[in-house]
């Protein structure tokens, strides 16, 4: 529960610190202003972050994982092919609230150093803790990453009592938990309903507490977002209940702290001090999940391939340099092109509320399939999709105050996956998938041909094809016409990317004993993409088995028991000159090129041994061939 609270709770948990202020900052303060306002943050996280989250959501897990890739691989298993849309859409808009998060969060802590030194420039401040927050991230966060829960214990335990203290003296907040009071300021207060895109603000970190499921388990999310639910209440009501007390009718400036202003005085130095950490922690938490998101793409053939490193035996952690380059970029750009956290509020949300409607989608067909019932789910559906929908809306208020950054930035990201998703589909549809066993003679022939070379005494293909009886054409087209490769043992491996996040298992079909064999090697989207490793141990328990033999069959080397050389072949698939393209896949065929480019190399992806492997180009054609009409002159 500790380090749920560490590692779960860090983006909701520092909410206040700009929640309320965006809410109220620089409008009158009233009875009615203040408890709708109120009342909403409390329904807001009632309905969306309890009811659909942490009751809801928490029960749609895959194998203990969570997240809107974990619930699409439990989804599209049932062949509801639509679902990839939301998943795109999901994944994108979680990426674009990464580049908004850190900066937020880290520049509301740091303006409160203004209460102590005024004028100060927080602005370099905030640059240098991004700079050290995002170099931080290669070395990994296993040693610092237990020392969260106490750390984020220590703010809760600090913003409650703030918050109680406020509430002591003016008890008579408490009635904004009434519904009526948001009804209010939504139907009758002037420019109320366009406020909600303000206490949205309050449920942001929702989707980062599903995403985490399979760090801390659902059991202590439940009963530790109790917790934290009652400390961001108290600190919500005794910021109102400070703005009623001693600002009724009066109007805070726009660059005035509520959350620091409920601090006495003498506390201040500190606050800012545990602010400013727990913020550092918030912005940790998501930096992390963007790269556990990132990962899960890749593996599902969703993002283009970036390295990966692992930094530290923390469960889960990983590295993902590229990415966190990208981002610190995004960052930078943010605080110079807003400054300041009232400023970075209106490009907040934006995005994330994008995401949480296709997570609903996405829940609505999980219960949809578990239920065997059409009515509950699309009850639950329709309540959420109409609820999430009108924070849109008002969300779109902010639009052309900055919100236009970050959907540009999802609508990239969604773009991206959309050309990697759809070049996938059209490589899959068009694919053409041969007899094995037509190739069998031809095989044993090329065996015993010695008037060509031995290319390799094992020759390892990447094969699409997910059945021992078929086998790609492509490969066949390498082993017998680009240049025929002649071995002693030819080894098609498929890598088949399964809905469980953790399994990692295999199969073995021998087409020809000792000479011919089809693996099939499956692992979870959570597994490090390691083919070379899993394929030397699967050769080493065969040999093990006397299934195949690893010795060279040289007999100058046979005879000290040299290992056999083994050689690695990656296909890469061309469009052929010949085929007649419809101008949607041109686009996408070339946008797919581009990207390729910048990814990392397949060898590295699976990481395979650059001296053991041979990459090739072979031809593929898409649709039928472009026909000239040419006729024979006599």
């Amino acid at each position: 529960m500790l380090i749920s609270i560490g590692i779960v709770f860090g983006d909701i948990g520092t909410s206040p610190l700009y929640v309320i202020k965006a809410i109220l900052t620089d409008k009158t303060i009233s009875d009615e202003l203040v408890l709708g306002g109120l009342s909403c943050v409390f329904w807001t996280l009632f309905l969306i972050t309890t009811v659909k989250y942490v009751f809801l959501a928490l029960r749609a897990d895959n194998n203990g994982e969570g997240g809107i890739f974990a619930l699409y691989a439990l989804v599209r298993r049932y062949n509801f092919k639509p679902v990839i849309y939301p998943a795109i859409i999901g994944c994108a808009m979680l990426i674009a609230d990464g580049f908004i998060t850190p900066p937020i969060t880290i520049s509301s802590a740091v303006e409160g150093m203004t209460l102590l030194i005024p004028g100060l420039k927080t602005m370099p401040i905030v640059l240098v803790m991004l700079l050290v927050l995002f170099a931080f991230q290669q070395i990994g966060t296993e040693l610092v990453g237990k020392t969260f829960g106490p750390i984020m214990l220590v703010w809760l335990v600090m913003i409650s009592v703030l918050g109680l203290n406020q509430i002591i003296q003016y008890p008579d907040i408490l009635r904004a938990f009434n519904p009526y009071y948001a009804y209010q300021l939504l139907v009758h207060y002037p420019g109320g309903f366009w406020l909600l895109g303000a206490v949205f603000l309050c449920t942001t970190g929702a989707e980062a507490l599903y995403s985490d499921l399979g760090h801390c388990g659902k059991g202590n999310i439940r009963i530790t977002w109790i917790v934290v639910f009652v400390c961001l209440l108290m600190n919500y009501a005794g910021q109102c209940a400070w703005l009623l007390h001693n600002h009724n009718q009066s109007t805070i400036p726009i660059d005035q702290s509520i959350f620091y202003s409920i601090m006495p005085s003498w506390f201040l130095t500190t606050g800012i001090i545990i602010a400013t950490v727990a913020s550092f922690i918030a912005s940790q938490a998501l930096i992390s999940g963007v790269f556990t998101l990132v990962n899960e793409a890749m593996k599902l053939h969703l993002w283009p391939r970036m390295k990966v490193e692992f930094p530290s035996t923390f469960k889960g952690q990983v590295y993902i340099p590229a990415m966190n380059w990208i981002l610190l970029a995004g960052c930078i750009v943010i605080v110079f092109l807003f400054q300041t956290s009232t400023n970075m509020e209106a490009a907040y949300g934006m995005a994330i509320i994008m995401n949480m409607l296709m997570t609903s989608l996405l829940l609505g067909f999980y219960y949809k399939i578990k239920m065997h019932n059409f009515t509950i789910p699309f009850v639950f559906v329709t309540f959420f999709v109409l609820l999430e929908g009108i924070f849109l809306i008002a969300n779109l208020d902010k639009f052309e105050h900055g919100g236009w950054f970050s959907f540009l930035i999802g609508i990239f990201g969604a773009l991206l996956v959309f050309v990697q998703y759809s070049a996938q589909k059209i490589r899959d549809q068009h694919t053409h998938f041969v007899k094995l066993n037509d190739y069998i003679p031809i095989i044993n022939a090329l065996q015993k041909d010695e008037q060509i070379p031995k290319f390799s005494t094992h020759l390892v293909y990447l094969a699409m094809a997910s059945d021992k009886r078929l086998i790609d054409s492509n490969i066949m087209y390498s082993i017998l016409r680009k240049r025929p490769k002649r071995a002693d043992v030819y080894w098609f491996v498929h890598v088949e990317i399964v809905d469980n996040p953790y399994q990692k298992s295999y199969h073995v079909d021998t087409i020809i004993p000792g000479k011919v064999f089809f693996i099939q090697l499956r692992f979870g989207f959570k597994v490090e993409h390691r083919v070379n490793t899993m394929f030397f141990e699967i050769v080493d328990q065969m040999a093990e088995s006397k299934e195949v033999d690893v010795i060279s069959n040289y007999s100058s080397l046979k005879e000290f028991q040299i290992p056999a050389d083994f050689r690695f072949i990656l296909l890469h698939s061309r469009v052929s000159a010949d085929t007649e393209l419809s101008a949607f896949e041109r686009w996408i065929v070339k946008a797919y090129r581009i990207i390729k480019k910048l990814s990392l190399p397949a060898y590295e992806d699976f990481g395979l041994e650059l001296a053991n492997v041979e990459e090739e180009v072979v031809p593929i054609l898409l649709s039928s061939k472009v026909e000239m009409n040419l006729h024979r002159e006599a």
